[in-house]
């Protein structure tokens, strides 16, 4: 029998931190609180305007993409051959470097002036799942 690939199971923990994180997020957000913060941005990104997208925080969205990261991962782990899983991985963690570039780079550092705490977790979180998508499908199209 042929040992299972490890790295969708480290693509899962990933997704499982990045709903973790998120969700700690969410909660705060919902509450209309903000989490304490060891850099001390948190305050000012979170209740910044472009915290929030056509009125939707964006800790939601980030939960909801974690969530599809998790679902991705599971079925990597059932069927973990499939190029389109593969690739859809790969895709979809590169949209999320992408968007972390956008919003830790542009809209926090230079627009709001602030780094989060937990935006950063979260950005770490997706650049991470990113390369272990990218290595995990460089591995198996060898």
């Amino acid at each position: 029998m042929q040992k299972p690939p490890l790295l969708p199971y480290l693509l899962l923990a990933l997704a499982m931190i990045g709903l973790g994180d998120t969700a700690y997020l969410s909660y705060f957000q919902y509450m209309n609180l903000v989490p304490s913060c060891a850099i001390g941005g948190c305050e000012v990104v979170l209740t910044h305007a472009w915290s929030k997208f056509l009125g939707i925080p964006w800790s939601y969205i980030g939960l909801v993409y974690y969530a599809y990261l998790f679902c991705l991962a599971v079925l990597l782990i059932i069927d973990p051959r499939s190029y389109g899983l593969r690739l859809g991985a790969l895709v979809y963690t590169g949209e999320g470097v992408l968007f972390s570039l956008w919003a830790m780079g542009y809209v926090q550092w230079y627009i709001i002036g602030a780094l989060c705490l937990y935006c950063g977790v979260s950005a770490i979180t997706t650049v991470l799942a990113s390369s272990v998508a990218f290595i995990y499908y460089r591995k198996t199209n060898a």
